[in-house]
This record gives C-alpha cells, structure tokens and sequence, in this order.
C-alpha cells in the first residue's frame, strides 16, 4: 500500500528517537484504515500529550492535538456530534491510565463507539524518563532510580473490568498482527481498546540496561506469548510471558444510540 496517501509530508522528518516503535505502531494503524477502505474526511484522530500524541501531526485526517489526559473527553465530543465519523484515541501509557485514567475507565463504561489505541512503552518517554502506571515492579526510570515500588496497571485487563466491548493486546514485534486488532477494533461498534507493546529504548531501554533497540524488539518476542498458547498450558508453565491477542469481543449497546433513542423517546413523551 501507498503510506504516503494518509501522512502529511511537510510534518517530516519525524521527532521520535532511534529505535522508538511509535512508527511501527503508525503503519499498523494506516494498514488497517488502507484495507477498511475509510476515507481521511471520515476520520478524526484524535490525541493528548505524550511521544504517541505526536501520530496525529502525521496523518492527513481531521486531527486533533489535546491537552494531558484529556483526549478520551474530546473525542467523546466528537463522536456525540458527529456519530457518523470514525474517531480513533491514540494515547500513551501514562496519558490514558495516569492522568486520563477516569476518563478512560468511565468511556469504556459507557461503551461509546471510539477505538482507543495506547502506546504502552512502561514510561514517561517525551518529559524525562519517569516510571508510569504500567512501569513493571521493580523496574527503573528517572523517578525509580532504585525500582518502582508501586504495582502497574493491566491496561486490557482495566478496559475489560471498565466494560470495554473489544479489547487487544499486540506488540510492534509483531507488526502485522498489530495491523489486524487495529482493523478488527476500529471495526467494532462500541469502545474498543488496542494495547500496543512498544519499546522505548532512549528512556526505558536505558534506565533498565536493555540493550539496543533490536534488542528491546527481540524481547517481546521471547517475552510474550499467544492468547491460543496460553490456554493450552498452566499459569505456572506460562510464567510472566504476557498474553497477547483478542482478549475481548463481545456485544453490548452503545452510547450515542441510546443516547439517540433517548432524545426520541423523550420528544415522543408528550
């Protein structure tokens, strides 16, 4: 496919580090997009602040740049007046689950139709290396120089518990994989969730001596493990490989409908 169709070339060259998946995670998204066949006028990509935040600057849809935390809220706005549009979240780890996190736990509540992409590197990557609400323990960063003593968050288990009809996780390893649960999210009617695994190496890579960023790559890959896999062996074998793939596809009304069918049922009323 033609990447350059859906990027605006004036924005380039890209800020992201050597060896930052944030790319990877960009293709995944325009591959999905390319085969749904959405045109860029039906797309609002919407973010907040963070390295991640920077995707929609990059893509040539209708875009929005918000503040910390608050894109969830945004896009919910967007979506209430516009249900016809395709509203896609991209958000990072500490912008969705830190600082976002009511608004990300009460939008998979209402199961609006958003599909919210989180770029989960296990840190503060853009403003200076600080551990994250999904920092593994023990692990270090600019604010844990001695090991996170805090427990992170599951961020596909948050949106399942939240009430999330779609969730996935995937990694930047495994690209083309990635590309299909973006696909099957944005498709989804209902808030869909897509945990994307990418590596940090300037920041995280470096506060927890992880080598080049080959190397980080290569450690999701002996490091994660298949959801089909991980049924066919016991938690003890699994270890703390983490569980990719579809974790959650159900069904479950969604938001602007009932929010639609309430209008009419209130306006009927007299």
């Amino acid at each position: 496919m033609d990447y350059n169709k859906y990027l605006r070339q004036d924005k380039f060259p890209h800020i992201w580090c050597e060896g930052c998946g944030n790319g990877i995670v960009l293709k995944a998204i325009l591959r999905a997009i390319d085969r749904i066949g959405l045109s860029k006028d039906e797309i609002v990509m919407v973010s907040g602040i963070g390295c991640s935040s920077r995707t929609p600057g990059y893509c040539d849809f209708n875009t929005l740049h918000t503040t910390h935390g608050r894109a969830l809220t945004f896009a919910t706005g967007v979506k209430m007046a516009d249900p016809k549009l395709t509203v896609i979240v991209v958000m990072g780890d500490g912008d969705a689950t830190a600082i976002g996190g009511n608004h990300f736990i009460h939008a998979a509540r209402r199961n609006i139709d958003l599909t919210a992409i989180i770029f989960n590197n296990y840190i503060y990557g853009m403003t200076g290396g600080q551990y994250s609400p999904t920092t593994p323990f023990g692990m270090h960063g600019s604010t844990a120089p001695y090991g996170s003593i805090e427990h992170p968050f599951d961020i596909s288990a948050l949106a399942q518990a939240a009430g999330s009809t779609f969730v996935a996780r995937g990694t930047v390893y495994h690209a083309l994989l990635l590309d299909k649960f973006i696909e099957r999210a944005i498709r989804k009617k209902g808030f869909s969730v897509v945990e994307a695994l990418t590596p940090c190496p300037i920041m995280y890579g470096k506060w927890n001596r992880m080598g080049t960023a080959s190397n980080m790559l290569k450690w999701y890959q002996g490091n994660t493990i298949s959801l089909k896999a991980a049924s066919t062996i016991s938690p003890e074998q699994r270890g703390e490989k983490i569980v990719t793939g579809v974790l959650v596809d159900i069904e479950k009304p969604e938001y602007t409908e009932e929010y639609n069918k309430l209008i009419e049922r209130v306006q009927n009323m007299g």
